[in-house]
């Protein structure tokens, strides 16, 4: 494949901020919506699409589920088309009618990330951008650098001096330059300089308080909701492990323009799972701009902060948030394992959220629950010593 080959989805009509639905002409905005940032309350902003698909038809060539996407075709590196399973030993272990799983851990680089860094990466090259700059300590890194790569785009990954040292070793052999912190506030502040004074692009968020990736990347996560319908797996309620939210809005994207095209009947209920309480605040009125400080093993959906787009998401479908420790994703992801799935800490988290949502009564016996296993566990630095 030529790297710099692409072509932009001729639907795509512009973006539009999710809070106040502010519009803006196709471009890059990494701080998200002007309007809201000024009111110190920044939200992000959606790719807005005229005419969607009435069908779901795959695209002939590219990207195949391009035409909901901002890019028919681009960077790839065969991402997406991840199994949905159905677990009716577990279903019947948990006491629900029926229990499927999403394993993101089966895209090339390991994790849903990959969804994000094929469009991410693909508007960088559309944008003439030379570089590409992001915030991350895990998957999110890995998974730039190698489509960065594949691209042929320079990759500089802001990290934790403390990033555990598979992850370290996967940079250099992608040919990514790393710059270490001790806070996150400093790799944030790095990435902004990279970008608002030296002109690389951003493929994450570096704003504080934050806002989500840059629309672009999040839209590759509308995939998941095109191919969970495609293969017949509506559920009742979908469970994400969720840091800042990016996932999160964009399953919920997908099946709310579903739903708009008459493709689903009903909107599924999106719940957050978060390893200590921050969104679960915000649902009970602190303001969503606060800190939430926390420590957690479950380094993919670590952090302090919320984002606008994960309380939209939550509200708009009906859903909320359940709070999952170390020791409870931990025995959700051994029970994962008895089920042959080998899985990161935090995804095993989603079976410790059913399980707390089925008591509390949020989940009905009845209903049909669909897990986002966010990633495999063979790069996990996660002990079950540490929870002695």
């Amino acid at each position: 494949m030529n790297p710099r080959r692409f072509q932009r989805n001729p639907r795509l009509s512009h973006l539009r901020c999710i809070s106040c639905s502010h519009v803006l002409d196709i471009g890059d905005y990494p701080r998200g919506c002007p309007v809201c940032e000024r009111t110190q309350k920044p939200s992000s902003l959606e790719a807005v699409y005229a005419d969607l698909p009435t069908s779901l038809q795959p695209s002939g060539s590219g990207f195949r589920w391009g035409a909901w996407l901002p890019y028919l075709s681009g960077v790839s590196l065969g991402e997406g088309e991840t199994p949905c399973m159905e677990l009716p030993r577990l279903a019947a272990d948990l006491g629900v009618a029926r229990l499927s799983v999403k394993h993101e851990g089966m895209n090339p680089t390991g994790s849903h990330k990959d969804r994000m860094s094929s469009q991410g990466v693909t508007r960088a090259l559309d944008a003439g951008a030379q570089s590409v700059v992001l915030a991350s300590s895990g998957n999110a890194a890995i998974s730039a650098a190698a489509y960065c790569a594949a691209a042929g785009l320079a990759c500089e990954a802001a990290t934790y001096q403390a990033m555990p040292e598979t992850f370290v070793r996967a940079l250099q052999r992608l040919g990514a330059r790393r710059v270490a912190f001790d806070r996150g506030a400093d790799r944030w502040e790095h990435v902004r300089r990279r970008v608002e004074d030296d002109g690389a692009f951003a493929l994450t968020n570096y704003c504080l308080p934050p806002v989500g990736s840059p629309a672009f990347g999040v839209e590759g996560y509308r995939a998941i909701a095109l191919e969970c319908v495609a293969d017949g797996c509506v559920p009742d309620h979908v469970l994400v492990p969720t840091a800042r939210g990016d996932l999160l809005w964009g399953i919920y994207s997908g099946f709310r323009d579903l739903l708009a095209a008459g493709l689903i009947e009903r909107l599924p209920r999106l719940w957050v799972v978060e390893p200590f309480a921050r969104l679960a605040k915000v649902l009970e009125g602190a303001p969503a701009q606060n800190e939430f400080p926390g420590t957690t093993a479950q380094f993919s959906i670590a952090g302090g902060t919320v984002t606008l787009q994960q309380l939209h998401a939550v509200r708009s479908s009906g859903g909320g948030a359940a709070v999952v420790d170390d020791g409870q994703a931990f025995r959700g992801a051994t029970r994962l394992a008895q089920e042959g799935l080998w899985v990161e800490l935090c995804a095993g988290s989603t079976v410790g959220a059913l399980t707390q949502l089925l008591a509390d009564q949020r989940i009905a016996p009845s209903e049909h629950a669909l897990l986002i296993l966010t990633a495999k566990g063979d790069r996990d630095p996660f002990e079950p010593a540490a929870l002695s």
